[in-house]
């Protein structure tokens, strides 16, 4: 015989409401509530556990509560419901009380029937409210709420290993941060994550491949196995040794910008960093090698030297220097003389004559001279110069440099554009510009550091030349190309590249990825939705100082992801974080990241920055955190209706990431748990050979 609503919520029953706050309620548990697993007409109901779910009566809904902790108090009599007889004695009883987190509500649709879950709580429950156990449908109805559940992820334990499922607009459009100590499953998630929304593309697609876009940056050497698969999920493997079926990886120098240029070199910002860029701009140019300098150059080296002496010889006049040192400042004030008479010839309509003859005419009536008595020798100097003579000698460079206004000198292209030049060119061009500017002692290290680095076979195989390979072929195999025919994912192995250039490579790859993004949609009017994933994340996106005028490698790798974070949404570039150190991501790339997906974080400092980004009313949840077992995870923020404990689904062996523990055991003793036969042979011969590029390696 079937209950009606009220004997079912009746039968439900366990406690009642003994305190309310808007992010707080505490609850009385009926000493008739069971203590492990109520039975009623559904069949048997586990009690409610940590993070599981409770609801409240309220108006004509339920407020779902989910809970914190569950204690025990001492009282001297128990608290019985219906009709007590007082004249009995009770002895002491314990009480139990529990804490919930207010999390939304659920209603029933007057059509069919069914409940639906809404986040937030319009009206909170009175004191004495009534408080009972979800049924099978209702603990499923909060679990698999939402619109749009495209792509299952997992089952919940906690309400009823209910279905999980995201959408992945949310999930990767507002950037997603996977995080977890190592062992706890972050890998197998990321891969899980792609492998399945492509599946279920690919079901939902009427012919063809999935038309997405995901770039794997792998530092370890990972993914390579998780997607060596087919349809759907067709992966271009890029490494710097590739197997067959592989490609290489390119990221020619040309891609770099001067930034990313300036950080590779240890540039200093004063000489080093100007002359750079210079040479960057005409080097893209196609200005190679040209040792004469042209007119327009020839003119503005004129401006500068002119602008300098301005410069110095208004701060002598400030410093007083022209009375207390007057024979330096007179015989300096010659030696401008001179080098303008060599100029007059070049440029004899720039006023440079007017300039000779004011710095005579002071220099003649300051000058003396006379013959020292006990040597016999003519000394030479100059008496103090006046104001007013200085000041006729500054307005004289003055109006020179007037008539050089309008200068524009060309220089080229910006250099930041992608344009094909040789290395070996730059480091030759910068020489050039040194010897120009007579700088080559603030050059010289800087160069023999370019070309040690250009000359590094194991570098040359990443950066490549100007033949290695065009934008447009880049673009088409990292990115993808129409309709994603050659592949829904591109796994950039970054593992053998040479450590002095990773995280410039690695910042090329993402601010190429962002920048091509960025002209499609200037192009085409709509985005191309592409989701960038950096697996080891605290090692590239990792927080650093501000202050330091000279940025390496790393400060500028992590700009690039920031920028990402900030801006990458509107042009449809989502980021996928994996680490297992989040107190050491950068603050501003982790504060831009919507939904989190937590694994087993167990070390003090990264429970604390993960504590720090949820509501304060969800911290009981995260407590589970550091006993999570591998493969569960908790999911929270804009992907998911409210926060969830998930199991992730199963990935067969083949599609995980080679991320496995040592087999220690298996090793020592020749065999796995199975009883299979385990062989480790060393042949360091063969390593020794490889190692020193005697041997490629797909020989081995």
């Amino acid at each position: 015989m079937s209950q009606t609503p009220f004997e079912q919520a009746g039968s439900l029953r366990i406690g009642t409401v003994d305190f309310v706050s808007p992010d707080e309620i505490k609850v009385a548990l009926d000493i008739e509530a069971p203590e492990s697993v109520a039975l009623h007409a559904d069949g048997p109901r586990p009690f409610p556990r940590v993070n599981g779910y409770l609801l409240i009566s309220v108006d004509e809904a339920f407020l779902v509560g989910q809970v914190e902790w569950l204690t025990v108090e001492r009282s001297a009599f128990p608290k019985r419901r219906g009709m007590q007889d007082f004249g009995l004695v009770d002895l002491p009883y314990p009480l139990r009380k529990l804490r919930l987190n207010p999390l939304g509500t659920i209603r029933t649709q007057a059509a069919d029937g069914q409940y639906v879950f809404r986040r937030g709580a319009d009206t909170l429950p009175s004191v004495g409210a009534t408080v009972v156990l979800p049924t099978e449908s209702q603990l499923r109805s909060i679990v698999e709420s939402g619109e749009r559940r495209r792509v299952k992820i997992g089952l919940s334990p906690l309400a009823g290993d209910a279905e999980v499922c995201i959408d992945p607009n949310r999930l990767f459009g507002r950037h997603l941060a996977v995080l977890g100590n190592t062992g706890s499953g972050k890998s197998c998630s990321v891969a899980g994550l792609i492998r399945w929304s492509l599946e279920q593309a690919k079901q939902e697609r009427d012919e063809g491949r999935p038309n997405a876009r995901f770039i794997v940056l792998d530092p370890n050497g990972e993914y390579s196995r998780a997607f060596g698969g087919d349809d759907p999920v067709k992966a271009r493997i890029f490494k710097v040794d590739p197997a067959e079926g592989e490609f290489a990886l390119k990221v020619p120098l040309w891609f770099w910008n001067s930034a990313e240029w300036c950080s590779f070199t240890q540039a200093s910002t004063r000489t080093q960093r100007p002359l750079l860029r210079r040479a960057l701009r005409e080097v893209k140019a196609g200005r190679v090698g040209v040792s004469e300098p042209t007119q327009e150059e020839r003119k503005l080296g004129l401006r500068r030297y002119l602008s300098s002496r301005v410069i110095t010889i208004q701060r002598d006049l400030r410093s007083g220097a022209i009375q207390r040192d007057e024979s330096k400042f007179g015989f300096r004030l010659k030696a401008i003389a001179n080098d303008l008479e060599h100029r007059h010839e070049e440029f004899p309509d720039c006023g440079l004559d007017s300039i000779v003859q004011a710095i005579e005419t002071a220099c003649d009536a300051t000058f003396k001279r006379f013959v020292e008595r006990s040597t016999g020798e003519m000394v030479e100097y100059y008496r103090a110069f006046t104001e007013n003579q200085v000041n006729q000698i500054v307005e004289a460079l003055r109006a020179s440099l007037d008539g050089l206004e309008g200068i524009i000198y060309q220089e080229g292209p910006s250099e930041d554009v992608p344009l094909p030049f040789n290395g070996t060119d730059l480091a030759d061009h910068l020489e050039i510009l040194a010897d120009q500017e007579n700088v080559s002692q603030y050059l010289d290290f800087l160069v023999a550091r370019m070309r040690t680095f250009l000359s590094d076979p194991k570098m040359r195989a990443v950066i490549g030349g100007t033949d290695s390979i065009t934008l447009e072929k880049w673009l088409q195999d990292y990115i993808g190309t129409d309709n994603a025919e050659g592949g829904c994912v591109s796994v950039i192995d970054l593992s053998l590249v040479p450590t002095e250039v990773v995280h410039v490579v690695t910042a090329v790859i993402a601010r190429m990825t962002f920048e091509a993004l960025q002209r499609h949609v200037k192009v085409n009017g709509v985005t191309l939705p592409t989701v960038l994933v950096m697996e080891e994340a605290h090692t590239f996106i990792k927080r650093y100082r501000e202050d330091v005028e000279n940025q390496d490698a790393a400060t500028i790798c992590c700009q690039v992801f920031e920028r990402i974070a900030r801006e990458g949404r509107k042009f449809g570039l989502g980021l996928v974080l994996s680490s297992q150190r989040p107190s050491e991501l950068s603050p501003t790339v982790l504060s831009q990241c919507n939904t989190f997906l937590l694994h087993r974080i167990s070390n003090d400092r990264d429970q604390e920055l993960v504590h720090r980004l949820v509501p304060d009313n969800l911290q009981g949840l995260l407590r589970e955190l550091p006993s999570l077992p591998s493969q569960s995870a908790i999911l929270l923020g804009w992907a998911s209706e409210l926060p969830v404990l998930v199991k992730m689904n199963d990935l067969p062996k083949s599609q995980q990431p080679r991320s496995d523990d040592p087999e220690f055991w298996g090793v020592w003793v020749g065999k796995d748990e199975e009883g299979n036969p385990i062989s480790r042979k060393v042949d360091w011969e063969l390593l020794a050979q490889n190692w020193q590029g005697k041997m490629d390696y797909n020989e081995t």
